[in-house]
C-alpha cells in the first residue's frame, strides 16, 4: 500500500489543504505542504485535538453551575401611606447530566475512512448535546415563570399579614415563605371551585408548616410532572388514533353522535320560492321535496318556482315550521321612519302646463328673472327643470313640463309631484292637443288648475274663445259659476304675473300644506344625468322632512352619501328644507325620473335594498323578455316576421331619455317593431358602437356626442349616426324610417283590352288572334289576361305583337294588330284579351 500525503488526505475527508494543514498545525503537527506523508499516528493525534476542540475533552469537570437571583419590590401596607421593602435572594444549582462519551477509533481499525467515522460521530454528539441544553433552557424558563406567579402570590399573602410598623431585614426569607409554584401544568386536570372568591391560592396557615410545606411543594411539583408526562401520553395517542381512523376519538368511540330526535327548523318563506331553494332552507335534498310533493299531487321540477301557501304546506308536511315572509319585508324595515313631528307651512309645487309654443317657459322666465328659453334648443323646453320663487311669504317651486306631445310621460309625473297645475293657454291661439291633455293629467291626479290665459298683450287675444272652449272640457270659469281661476297675463310686459301668483297662494292655503322640517328628508327625483366631472347628479324635489350635506339617501335602484348640494341658482348650500329642489351628487347611479327617494340611516341596510330593488328589477324585466319571447314565438307561427328597426339611444338627462323611449315605441306597428336595444344617460361610447354593430341598429344621441373609439368603430363600420336637439324632429325622421322598410302596396291599372274576330293557325308559331283594340292601348312587354265571357280562363304574357307584318311595341284604341298568346293556343273568336300593369305604391305610417 503505498504512503498517503496531506493532499490525499484532505480529498478523503473532503477538507481544503490548506485549511487542513492548519488544524494539522494546530494538532502539533510538522506537516507544511500537501506532498508530506500523513502516518497512522498523524492521523489519531489529529482527531484526538478535533475532539477537544469541539468540547468533547475540554471542560470535562465543569459540571455542576450555581445561579444566583436577587429581586426587590415594595408593597403598600394601606396605613397612612406606609410601604415596605421585600428582598428575595434565590440560589439554585444545576447538575449537568452524564452524557454520551465518545467512543474510540478501535485499534484494527485504521485509515481515512476511520477518521471520517470519528468526525461524524463527534458531530452527531454535538447535535446532541446541543438539543439538550435548549430543552434544559426551556424548562428552566418554565420553573422561572412559575416561580415569578408563585411570588407575586406570595407577597399578595405577606402584604395582608405584615404590621403597619414591620420593617423586612435584607435577608433571605423564611423556607416555608419561599415561592409556592401554582401554575398549572399543561396535562393537569382543573382545580375543584373554592368557596369564598374561589381564590386558588394557598391559605397562609398551610404555608407557614416548615420542612412539611417543604415536601408537600417537592411532592406536588413531582405529581405535576407525573400528570403533565400522562397528559402527553394521552394527547399522542389520540393525535395517532385520528390519523389512522379520523372518524375514531380517544377511548376507542364514534365523535358522530346521532341525534336522538328530528330537528325541526323554522324555514324562512318569501311569497315565491324555487323547490332547490326550499329544500336548501330544510337542509334536505331536492328530491325530497319532490317526492313529497308528488304524493301530494303536485309533480314539479327541480327549478320550478312555487307559490308561498304551496311551500308552506310542503314545510309543514316535512315536519318544520313555516314562516310566511314578504318579499318587501327587508325595505319596508329599512323605510319604517317616523315623520312626526311639528308640522309647518310649507312652499306649494307648482307644475306648468300647455301647449308647446303657448308661453311657458317665457312666463316662468319673467317670474323668476332668468333667460331659460334661450337656452334651450328650438325654443321649448327639452326635459323638466325645477326653480324656486320667493315671493317674500312662503314662495313657490316651479315644475316646468314641455307641452310637446312626445313628453306626456313627462308630464304626468309633473302632475303627480306637484300640488298646483298653471293651465297656460295662448289667447290667439285657443285649446290645442296637449292643452287637452293637461288637464286631464290634472284630473288623474286630482290636483286644483289655475288658468293663465297668456298673450293678452296681441291684437289678436280672444280671452273669452278660450274659457268658451275650456268650457266644454270642464274648466269653467269662476265668473260663470265654477271653481276654475282664470288670469289674464303677458309673458312680455308682466301684466297680470302678480294676479297670477295670489291665486297660486289662495290655492295652497286653501289645501293647507304643511311639512315636518325635523324628520329626514324625502321626496322624488325629477331628472338625473352623468355628469363628466361630478358623476351621477340628480335633481330631487324635497316633499318632506329636511335633506342635508352627508345623508345616506336611497333613491330608487341606487343609494349613496350626498357630498354635496346644489341649488337653482348653482350655490352649494348645507342643507334643503321642504318644496325645495336640489341637486345631489354622490349617488352610485341615474336614477330614474319620477323615483321615490328618501333618507336612511345605516348605510349597510341602503346597500342591502338597492341591491335588492336591483335584482328584482332583473327578475322582473327577465320574465317580461322570456313572455314576450313566448308570445311572438306562438304569434309568429306561419306567419311573416315583422320587421324591426333597432336602435341605440342615449341621451342627456333620463327624463329626455324615457319621453324619447316611450315615443319610440309606441310608434310600433303590426308590420314594422321599433326596438331600443340600449339606453343610457351619457356621451356615445364604443360599447354602445360595438352594440349598435352587432344588434344592426341605428346610433341615435340626443344632445350628446359620440367620444374617439365610438368615432372609429362608426366610420370603419360605415354604421348609422346621427344627432338631434330636437325631440319631434327625431320622432319624424324614425318613422320616415320604418315607412321604408314597409312592405310597399302593388295596385293593378288594366291599360288595354282587346278583342278577338278571327284567330289565324301559323306552323311554326300556333294561334294567331286577329284582334281589335277597343279600349286602351296594348303593350307588348306587360302581362296580360284571356277573358271568355268575362271570366279569366288565363294569366300569362304576350309572345308576339304585330301590326300587319311588321314587330310592334305597341297597338292603340281602334287599330288592328295579330296577338300571339305564350305557352296558349285555345284562344276563340269573341274572347278578350286584357293587358295590365302592376304599380308599386309606397306606404306611410
Amino acid at each position: 500500500m503505498s504512503e498517503m500525503t496531506v493532499k490525499d488526505l484532505a480529498e478523503k475527508v473532503r477538507r481544503d489543504v490548506p485549511r487542513l494543514l492548519e488544524q494539522m498545525k494546530d494538532a502539533g503537527l510538522e506537516h507544511k505542504a500537501e506532498s508530506d506523508a500523513v502516518s497512522e499516528e498523524d492521523k489519531r493525534t489529529l482527531l484526538e485535538h478535533l475532539t477537544k476542540s469541539h468540547g468533547a475533552g475540554a471542560g470535562a469537570g465543569r459540571n455542576r453551575i450555581t445561579l444566583t437571583r436577587n429581586t426587590r419590590s415594595r408593597i403598600k401596607t394601606g396605613e397612612r401611606g406606609k410601604s415596605i421593602e421585600v428582598q428575595v435572594r434565590k440560589k439554585r444549582t444545576y447538575v449537568k447530566r452524564e452524557e454520551t462519551p465518545v467512543q474510540e477509533s478501535a485499534p484494527e481499525e485504521s485509515g481515512p475512512r476511520q477518521l471520517v467515522g470519528d468526525m461524524a460521530d463527534t458531530q452527531q454528539a454535538q447535535q446532541k448535546q446541543r438539543e439538550e441544553e435548549k430543552a434544559r433552557a426551556a424548562e428552566e424558563a418554565k420553573q422561572r415563570a412559575e416561580e415569578q406567579a408563585a411570588k407575586e402570590a406570595e407577597q399578595k399573602a405577606s402584604a395582608k399579614a405584615a404590621q403597619a410598623d414591620a420593617i423586612v431585614p435584607d435577608v433571605p426569607l423564611p423556607v416555608d415563605l419561599a415561592p409556592v409554584d401554582l401554575a398549572p401544568a399543561p396535562g393537569d386536570a382543573p382545580a375543584p371551585p373554592k368557596e369564598g372568591r374561589g381564590d386558588t391560592r394557598r391559605a397562609p396557615a398551610k404555608k407557614a408548616s416548615g420542612k412539611n410545606s417543604r415536601r408537600e411543594r417537592e411532592d406536588d411539583r413531582g405529581d405535576r410532572e407525573e400528570r403533565r408526562r400522562g397528559g402527553r401520553k394521552a394527547k399522542r395517542t389520540e393525535r395517532r388514533g385520528s390519523r389512522r381512523g379520523g372518524a375514531q376519538a380517544s377511548g376507542g368511540k364514534h365523535g358522530f353522535q346521532k341525534p336522538t330526535q328530528p330537528i325541526v327548523r323554522e324555514v324562512s318563506i318569501p311569497e315565491s320560492i324555487s323547490v332547490a331553494d326550499l329544500a336548501d332552507k330544510m337542509s334536505i335534498k331536492a328530491n325530497e321535496v319532490i317526492k313529497a310533493m308528488f304524493t301530494m299531487g303536485a309533480a314539479v321540477t327541480i327549478n320550478q318556482t312555487i307559490d308561498q301557501d304551496t311551500a308552506a304546506i310542503v314545510v309543514e308536511e316535512m315536519g318544520h315550521t313555516p314562516k310566511l315572509v314578504k318579499d318587501d319585508a327587508l325595505e319596508t324595515e329599512v323605510l319604517d321612519i317616523s315623520y312626526e313631528g311639528e308640522q309647518i307651512a310649507r312652499s306649494p309645487v307648482v307644475t306648468v302646463m300647455g301647449h308647446v309654443d303657448h308661453g311657458k317657459t317665457s312666463l316662468l322666465d319673467y317670474i323668476r328673472r332668468a333667460k331659460v328659453a334661450t337656452g334651450e334648443a328650438g325654443g321649448i323646453t327639452q326635459h323638466i327643470g325645477a326653480y324656486h320663487v320667493d315671493d317674500g311669504k312662503v314662495g313657490a317651486t316651479f315644475l316646468d313640463t314641455p307641452g310637446h306631445a312626445a313628453f306626456t310621460a313627462m308630464r304626468a309625473r309633473g302632475a303627480k309631484a306637484t300640488d298646483v297645475v298653471v293651465l297656460v293657454v295662448a289667447a290667439d291661439d285657443g285649446v290645442m292637443p296637449q292643452t287637452i291633455e293637461g288637464i286631464e293629467h290634472s284630473r288623474a291626479a286630482g290636483v286644483p288648475l289655475v288658468v293663465a290665459v297668456n298673450k293678452i298683450d296681441k291684437p289678436t287675444a280672444d280671452p273669452d274663445r278660450v274659457k268658451n272652449e275650456l268650457s266644454q272640457h270642464g274648466v269653467i270659469s269662476e265668473e260663470w259659476g265654477g271653481d276654475t281661476q282664470f288670469v289674464h297675463v303677458s309673458a312680455k310686459t308682466g301684466e297680470g304675473i302678480d294676479n297670477l301668483i295670489e291665486a297660486i297662494q289662495l290655492v295652497s292655503e286653501v289645501l293647507e300644506l304643511t311639512a315636518v322640517p325635523s324628520a329626514p328628508g324625502k321626496g322624488v327625483v325629477i331628472e338625473s344625468r352623468l355628469d363628466k366631472g361630478r358623476g351621477p347628479v340628480a335633481t330631487v324635489l324635497v316633499q318632506n322632512g329636511t335633506l342635508r350635506k352627508g345623508d345616506i339617501v336611497l333613491a330608487g335602484l341606487h343609494y349613496g352619501r350626498v357630498r354635496a348640494l346644489t341649488n337653482e341658482l348653482g350655490q352649494q348650500v348645507d342643507e334643503v328644507g321642504p318644496a325645495m329642489p336640489v341637486e345631489i351628487q354622490g349617488l352610485g347611479g341615474t336614477p330614474e325620473a319620477g323615483d321615490d327617494f328618501m333618507v336612511v340611516a345605516d348605510d349597510k341596510k341602503a346597500r342591502e335594498v338597492a341591491n335588492f330593488r336591483q335584482g328584482k328589477y332583473r327578475e322582473v324585466r327577465l320574465a317580461r323578455q322570456q313572455k314576450a319571447k313566448l308570445e311572438n314565438m306562438f304569434s309568429q307561427m306561419g306567419q311573416d316576421v315583422a320587421a324591426k328597426l333597432n336602435i341605440v339611444l342615449k341621451a342627456d338627462v333620463q327624463g329626455s331619455l324615457e319621453a324619447i323611449k316611450g315615443a319610440l315605441e309606441e310608434m310600433s306597428t303590426d308590420e314594422v317593431e321599433v326596438a331600443v336595444v340600449s339606453s343610457g344617460v351619457g356621451g356615445i361610447t364604443g360599447t354602445d358602437a360595438n352594440l349598435a354593430l352587432a344588434s344592426e341598429a341605428i346610433v341615435v344621441g340626443f344632445n350628446v356626442r359620440a367620444d374617439a373609439s365610438a368615432r372609429e368603430i362608426i366610420e370603419r363600420e360605415g354604421l348609422d349616426l346621427r344627432y338631434y336637439s330636437v325631440i319631434y324632429h327625431m320622432v319624424d325622421e324614425v318613422k320616415q324610417a320604418m315607412s321604408g322598410m314597409l312592405e310597399p302596396e302593388w295596385k293593378e291599372e288594366i291599360v288595354g283590352v282587346a278583342e278577338v274576330r278571327d284567330v289565324f293557325r301559323a306552323p311554326k308559331i300556333g294561334a294567331v288572334a286577329g284582334c281589335m283594340v277597343v279600349e286602351g292601348t296594348v303593350y307588348r312587354h306587360k302581362k296580360i289576361r284571356v277573358l271568355r265571357d268575362n271570366v279569366v280562363i288565363y294569366e300569362g304574357e304576350l309572345e308576339s305583337l304585330r301590326r300587319f307584318k311588321d314587330d310592334a311595341n305597341e297597338v292603340r284604341n281602334g287599330m288592328e294588330c295579330g296577338i300571339g298568346v305564350k305557352n296558349y293556343n285555345d284562344v276563340q273568336v269573341g274572347d278578350k284579351i286584357e293587358v295590365f300593369d302592376q304599380i308599386k305604391v309606397e306606404r306611410t305610417l
